[in-house]
């Protein structure tokens, strides 16, 4: 299996772009969404552009945090953020909004950061941490990304 350095799923759901883009950049509530993130810590809500956050997340036994820092947040249209550990580089999250319909096509991303300067020390910390090698890292983020799509589609259509 070839490894994937990207990833992204979609999904319609049938609320407006504002309505998704405000339930994901609650980034507290991600627990609630995420099937590995099970709590946020902001320091100074709301999360917006340049704020940090600490997210904590769990895979079976597995235990660990991160460190984010929003990238960008323009309200209806996309929220992003950059995942780092000990101060080296991990991955960029984000979602993407988009009116289609009588609804919004929702697309979640994700860009593996763990190349260059330090890229072997934060593959170590991810095996150790997350228990996935680094090949199967893609393929588990999109299966991540679909449960999180629609478990935020259950809650907006619900």
């Amino acid at each position: 299996m070839q490894r994937l350095w990207e990833a992204e799923e979609e999904i319609h759901i049938d609320a407006a772009p504002e309505t998704l883009y405000d339930m994901v950049a609650d980034v507290a509530a991600m627990g609630r969404w995420s099937p590995e993130c099970f709590r946020v810590w902001v320091h100074r809500p709301p999360v917006l552009a340049g704020a940090g956050f600490v997210g904590f997340n769990r895979k079976g036994p597995w235990v660990w945090f991160t460190w984010c820092r929003v990238e960008r947040a323009e309200r209806g249209q996309a929220f992003v953020f950059r995942v780092s550990t000990f101060g080296l580089p991990v991955a960029r999250w984000g979602y993407r909004f988009a009116a289609d319909g009588h609804g919004t096509r929702v697309t979640e991303h994700w860009t593996d950061l763990r190349t260059g300067r330090g890229a072997r020390v934060t593959e170590l910390l991810g095996l150790v941490f997350t228990g996935t090698r680094p090949r199967l890292r893609g393929t588990r983020n999109r299966a991540g990304m679909r449960t999180t799509l629609e478990r935020l589609k259950q809650a907006a259509e619900g």
